[in-house]
């Protein structure tokens, strides 16, 4: 290649280089100086000012929202009194006929464990362990039987209150009309919110009530999203729709989880019941052979030592099949 065409090549590369660098430089110039411009305008200083609290305030407002919801779901669970733990699995029984109802139950099992020749002691032990692990194993079972119940209903009251909302109807009549049309336990318990506000409490101190019945996390997801909405704003139905969406994903991650689960389950409870039965097929085949066991001092301690690691077992067991989510 020639010097005089080299040359040109050059020339022409640098010229496109200038071409491509020049007005950038110049825009990017501009841009500065408009940005200077509007910064040196008062009423645009204020605006951005303005936006920039408002900003902050709605971020703080959450931010309070959400520690105060947070807080409130640790004390409910650590606050778990029999009075709590009744009323949260929907049982109107009084704490003390509750207690009452345990005594006669474990006077009951003392009778029987008598009449078939326990020893006292022993017999002792069992109504006792009987009278308080009993009722326990029934409410702790109601409870989440309770609200399993409630979470299969709380999308579909979501769902309705944004129908409502987006119609045009105020957030009350929207929750008036879930405590009409929806099923049971969620229509009694919306009647319950409109009740709070029928007395003079505000909407953010009325659906407070919802998450003292179920104090789980989705309902204070909803809690929390009436809160902000009340304090602060916001679209609320767009707000509701995104929890009505959140809500069935993790319903259906539950759904997922128990069918991964279930082989687990089923395993735990053969091998938890496996004993039992053996124990019944012996006594039916051989009925003396067992008979030591209850009668004799050494068989005796070996029972209550095989019934304790049996209990310890199926303890065992049971914890590792349940999952969290």
């Amino acid at each position: 290649m020639s010097p005089l065409l080299l040359g040109i090549l050059v020339i022409v590369c640098i010229g496109a280089l200038g071409f491509a660098f020049v007005p950038a430089l110049s825009g990017g110039d501009r841009a500065a100086k408009r940005m200077k411009a509007m910064q040196r305008d008062p009423q645009v200083n204020r605006q951005m000012a303005s936006a920039q609290r408002s900003r902050e305030t709605r971020r703080r407002t959450v931010q309070d929202a959400l520690k105060s919801q947070t807080d409130a779901l640790n004390a409910k669970r650590k606050k778990n009194t029999l009075k709590n733990r009744l009323f949260q699995a929907g049982i109107k029984t009084d704490t003390r006929v509750w207690i009452r109802n345990c005594i006669i139950l474990g006077t009951v099992l003392f009778v029987v464990l008598f009449f078939l020749q326990i020893p006292v002691l022993f017999a002792l032990v069992f109504a006792v362990a009987g009278a308080y692990v009993l009722p326990n194993m029934f409410l702790s079972a109601r409870r989440k039987r309770y609200q399993a119940a409630y979470l299969d209903e709380l999308p579909n009251a979501v769902e309705a209150i944004v129908r409502g909302v987006k119609s045009g109807l105020p957030l009350n009549d929207s929750i008036r009309l879930v405590a009409k049309e929806l099923k049971e336990p969620v229509k009694s318990e919306f009647t319950r919110v409109l009740e709070q506000q029928s007395v003079g409490k505000s909407m953010t101190e009325a659906v407070e009530v919802l998450f003292d019945r179920v104090p789980l996390p989705e309902v204070n997801f909803f809690v929390v999203v009436i809160t902000v909405q009340q304090q602060a704003g916001g679209n609320l139905s767009e707000a509701l729709s995104n929890l009505a969406r959140v809500l069935r994903d993790r319903k259906k991650m539950k759904g997922k989880i128990k069918a991964m689960s279930s082989e687990a389950k089923s395993s735990a409870m053969i091998i938890g019941a496996l004993p039992l039965f053996v124990i019944a097929a012996i006594s039916v085949v051989s009925p003396s052979y067992l008979v030591p066991l209850w009668t004799t001092s050494g068989g005796l301690v070996a029972l209550g030592g095989a019934v304790c690691m049996l209990a310890m077992g199926i303890f065992v067991m049971y914890r590792m099949v349940q999952f969290e989510y």
